[in-house]
């Protein structure tokens, strides 16, 4: 009997130590929500300036990798790529040459905004010009909607 009461003993012991430790209590999980939202906010206001930065910076890179397939495309072929061909021209083999069997670019990138790259020829800028017109894909602007192209380079 005697066994009988302490196993209850132990048991209800064990009962009431496990009820106590199940879950959070509402000020924990405050605590945790206001910590989270604390370090999101800091993220974002880190972050989303430099999203702006690298877009500007790949669009810069990709106007020089396209300029150099121009210039590339010129010593080969003794003169610039024509509006008509464009720059579609430098990722196509070059029709009657038989040393180069490949384009002088893999393949032609969109800028960040999801749009083709602008190419004149003669350019207002130099020989030629690559650019984007930015973000608001509109000639001109200011901050993301000012043009990128191989004239302001740097």
């Amino acid at each position: 009997m005697r066994l009988k009461i302490k196993l209850q003993k132990i048991y209800l012991k064990i009962l009431h130590d496990t009820r106590n430790e199940d879950g959070f209590s509402l000020i924990e999980l405050m605590v945790v929500i206001v910590i989270m939202g604390l370090l999101t906010t800091v993220v974002v206001i880190n972050v989303l300036p430099n999203q702006d930065r690298a877009m500007i910076e790949k669009a810069k890179t990709d106007i020089r990798t396209i300029a150099q397939a121009v210039e590339m495309y010129r010593m080969d072929q003794m003169r610039y790529p024509t509006m008509d061909q464009g720059v579609e021209v430098l990722a196509r083999a070059p029709e009657g040459n038989n040393i180069r069997r490949e384009g002088y670019i893999k393949s032609l990138p969109k800028d960040p905004w999801g749009v083709e790259y602008q190419y004149l020829i003669p350019g207002e800028h130099g020989s030629f010009d690559v650019f984007s017109f930015g973000a608001d894909g509109r000639l001109g602007g200011e901050g993301l909607d000012l043009d990128i192209g191989n004239w302001n380079e740097g």
